[in-house]
């Protein structure tokens, strides 16, 4: 059985190594759905425009949904000589109802259609996408109250910084997977053009009605440009960029846990239930829930490569390149959608280690920075501020003790202005409560933005 694409001008069979080498339907049966939403609102512009009767819309229509019901129950017959789901569906129409099915393909190519029932999957995928995203968020969210007390060291260069409250963690990720969000709703405005009525490249000379067949699939509006359209992926190429910034935070986020459930850390302990043992060594518990998160961000970034590179020769306007681009999309989103899932109940599951924490908060001078910012308030010049309270970091190194433990007199020896308030700034817990400025890690910024994230994301 050839493909109903065969027009009468081949004289030949296909031969079966071609039909091998060329089907997508192993990949893009996925589609089903969205091919046949796209096939049922042209059919209905058909039966509008006077191209099909009432009778056979609804004829037309009942098979589809038929068609689609032995797809979800997977029992629909499948066959490389149909190339892919459209083919497939297309000829089980014919097959059932003859040439009222033969009239469906009126003022429609493969090339829109597939376009079509692509970017009908990227606008679903999106939203799926956002939604995992405000369940992470929310799972962050979730523990900034209980973690409110919780001072934790931030890193620079992963070297001690400066001391954070717990909660300013939570939120930086809050704020990345928000940036995420809104390149998600970007990307999906971008691409809520409806491709249907191009044709193959020129447009058609029937007279259909674009902007109805845009209306009924949820399109904003129908693609202005006929050439354009038949040969536009860029709605791919910005989803993969988006897939892959997530991808990016996630790995991050997955690498500064692992490094956190340490013993050399021993800032958190992970849910049991998302780690893994080892084969040979019994009292190994493995962070390769997290581990995995940051390998397979690694397939997410090259699926954009993929993508790029796929596409960064073809002229105008369709070519069969195009069919290559669908595992990779897929695969980002499904591995996206995947890492994020488990990604929301790590959080919400996970202990910090409070007293691990607390018993080293004090090494490495996280309050050295609120020092020499006393120093400023008190009149000194920022640059021999600086240089100061690197001498008594430095005096302080040299007896192994914390800022706070140097008495009045040893700091004095460095700064004659020095006086007893400064005790006031230093130590992590008292460096955390001088911030002041929007934004930063003090309780009263930290409260203010956890308060402005449960109204965002309530």
């Amino acid at each position: 059985m050839d493909s109903p694409s065969r027009s009468g001008v081949f004289q030949a069979q296909t031969d079966k190594r071609l039909e091998a080498f060329a089907e997508s339907i192993s990949f893009d049966r996925r589609l089903y759905r969205q091919d046949i939403r796209g096939s049922i609102a042209h059919a209905e512009m058909l039966t509008a425009r006077g191209m099909l009767s009432g009778e056979e819309f609804a004829l037309i229509e009942a098979t589809l949904k038929e068609i689609e019901a032995e797809l979800d129950a997977e029992t629909f017959p499948i066959s490389f000589e149909l190339e892919d789901i459209h083919m497939h569906v297309e000829q089980a129409l014919i097959d059932r109802i003859g040439d009222t099915g033969r009239k469906l393909h009126t003022a429609r190519s493969r090339n829109d259609q597939v376009s079509t029932d692509v970017r009908l999957w990227v606008r679903e995928s999106l939203e799926e996408v956002d939604a995992k995203l405000l369940d992470l968020q929310r799972a962050f969210l979730s523990r900034c109250d209980q973690d409110f007390d919780v001072v934790l060291p931030a890193y620079t260069h992963l070297q001690r910084a400066q001391p954070v409250l717990a909660p300013h963690y939570w939120l930086a990720y809050i704020e990345k997977f928000q940036r995420d969000r809104t390149r998600v709703a970007d990307c999906r405005k971008r691409l809520n053009e409806c491709p249907l009525g191009v044709a193959a490249v020129a447009g058609t000379t029937l007279p259909i009605d674009r902007q109805q067949t845009s209306q009924s699939l949820g399109f904003d509006r129908p693609t202005a440009n006929s050439l354009d359209t038949s040969s536009d992926r860029d709605f791919m190429l910005e989803s993969a960029f988006v897939l892959s910034v997530i991808a990016s935070h996630l790995s991050g986020w997955a690498e500064e846990w692992i490094l956190w459930s340490t013993v050399e850390f021993d800032f958190i302990k992970m849910p049991q239930a998302f780690c893994t043992g080892s084969s040979i060594m019994p009292q190994k518990v493995n962070p390769d829930t997290l581990e995995l998160t940051r390998g397979k961000a690694a397939r997410v970034m090259g699926n954009l490569q993929t993508l790029m590179l796929l596409v960064k020769n073809l002229p105008l306007a369709y070519n069969r390149d195009l069919q290559e681009d669908k595992p990779p999309l897929f695969d980002s989103f499904d591995t996206v959608i995947a890492s994020l899932s488990l990604a929301a109940p790590i959080v919400e599951g996970s202990m910090l280690r409070r007293e691990s924490i607390e018993s080293r908060l004090e090494k490495g001078y996280l309050d050295a920075t609120t020092l020499m910012e006393w120093m400023i308030r008190k009149g000194m010049p920022q640059r021999r501020a600086h240089h100061l309270v690197g001498a008594i970091v430095g005096e302080a190194m040299g007896r192994d003790v914390p800022l706070s433990d140097l008495t009045l007199d040893v700091m004095q020896s460095h700064a004659a202005e020095i006086d007893e308030s400064v005790y006031k700034v230093l130590g992590s817990q008292n460096a955390v409560a001088a911030f002041v400025s929007y934004g930063s890690a003090g309780p009263d910024q930290v409260r203010s933005q956890i308060d402005r994230w449960k109204k965002r994301l309530q």
